[in-house]
């Protein structure tokens, strides 16, 4: 029904900067919820952004605001997550997802990308 495809992940050097995209195809509706969430080895999946394709307020967890930003093109189908100042401890697989829900800091979304790997060195 919907198809999300994340890209751009890598290897960095701690204080570099990253961009990863998100594209999606099939059914898109506007009211969805956009997410972006991370997930380390033996840590549950965590919220990082989240936005709408219908516009609103952009969210954003303690631990990246003033770092991240997320930004949508919707004639594209694609957001993305400008990451800035990463550190160490932003070391995760990446993902990005979709919900027609409100609640978008839950980590249960009803589709899902297949995630990008982000190493920030030391």
């Amino acid at each position: 029904q919907v198809q999300l495809v994340e890209s751009g992940g890598g290897l960095v050097q701690a204080g570099g900067s990253l961009r990863l995209s998100c594209a999606a195809s099939g059914r898109t509706f506007s009211n969805y919820a956009m997410g972006w969430f991370r997930q380390a080895p033996g840590k549950e999946r965590e919220f990082v952004a989240a936005t709408w394709w219908s516009g609103g307020r952009t969210y954003y967890a303690d631990s990246v605001k003033g770092r991240f930003t997320m930004l949508r093109d919707n004639a594209k189908n694609t957001v993305y997550l400008q990451m800035n100042s990463l550190k160490p401890e932003d070391t995760a697989v990446y993902y990005c997802g979709a919900d027609p829900k409100d609640a978008y800091y839950s980590p249960r979304y009803d589709y899902w990308g297949q995630g990008t790997q982000v190493t920030v060195s030391s």
